[in-house]
């Protein structure tokens, strides 16, 4: 296995988010204890939507559609963002799903945001499922995805050492959250496929350094024998139609876009672009 860059602290990327989210996640504690956010999580009354059912419900591909104020790799996107207003803006655009950035050091994220966006899209006919998107490593955070509203929550493989990956997940599905499993390896592919994870999201960003590559979902789907039931996301990067129809070739089912749609001056629009059901626009020089 190739070595991981690192930063001049030796850790990675990814190594220093998930060491300071396992230090908010005991500050979090101590305001909620433990028993408490299980309690509200088992009695939320927020009714769920099936993420599964979400993605497949439409004949073209499926777009999950992020609010996203920053990033460790491209620095402030849109700080300032009303998460619910552009999480509606996605939603009436068709979105399949809305993915909610909840970290809040490199990310800029909140749980309140993610609670905003559920208040937004409640009342909406056939209201797309919510995705707490986050470096979850400890189960406090999954009853608090169930808290604040989340209908499925991301389990990132590398993040996670397998015995905590196959508990996040069956704690998921026994508050009735399918989670979306991201792997970036061949042999994170393996990892979620041993604990039957039924959405698996292929992240051409390597959380280690954040660099892109766009063949990598293409590289991790091919070739290998998988259930059935089991539905292929692509993560990071995508930016075009062209991207898309990349990855709808290779048998992926839905696309998750994050920076592209923030920086968008009409996200509904670049949603249907990357859907195909209108062309990119494109300026001709010499025509007005």
């Amino acid at each position: 296995m190739a070595s991981q860059p690192t930063s001049s602290s030796g850790q990675t990327i990814l190594q220093k988010i998930v060491q300071q989210r396992h230090l908010d996640v005991a500050e979090a504690k101590k305001r909620v204890p433990f028993d408490e956010i299980r309690r509200q999580a088992e009695s939320s009354p927020y009714a769920l939507v099936s993420f599964p059912e979400r993605l497949k419900q439409n004949g073209w591909t499926s777009v999950l559609a992020e609010v996203k104020r920053a990033s460790p790799s491209k620095g402030d996107i849109a700080p300032g963002i009303n998460a619910a207003e552009q999480a509606l803006r996605y939603a009436n655009a068709g979105a399949a799903a809305i993915s909610c950035l909840t970290e809040p050091t490199w990310f800029k994220g909140t749980l309140e945001d993610m609670k905003s966006i559920r208040e937004a899209i409640e009342s909406l006919p056939n209201r797309p499922a919510l995705l707490r998107k986050d470096f979850i490593v400890d189960e406090y955070q999954v009853y608090e995805a169930r808290v604040y509203g989340a209908d499925t929550l991301l389990l990132i493989v590398a993040a996670l050492t397998q015995e905590e990956l196959e508990k996040f997940l069956n704690l998921s599905r026994l508050l009735d959250m399918e989670p979306l499993v991201e792997v970036n390896t061949a042999d994170e592919m393996s990892r979620a496929l041993q604990v039957g994870s039924k959405i698996i999201g292929i992240n051409n960003r390597n959380l280690h350094d954040f660099s892109v590559d766009l063949d990598t979902t293409r590289r991790l789907t091919q070739g290998i024998d998988v259930p059935s039931d089991v539905t292929f996301v692509a993560l990071s990067g995508i930016s075009s139609r062209k991207d898309v129809e990349g990855f709808e070739q290779i048998g992926t089912r839905a696309v998750l876009v994050g920076e592209s749609l923030m920086r968008a001056a009409d996200p509904a629009q670049k949603i249907r672009e990357l859907q195909g059901k209108i062309a990119p626009i494109v300026k001709i020089c010499g025509i007005k």
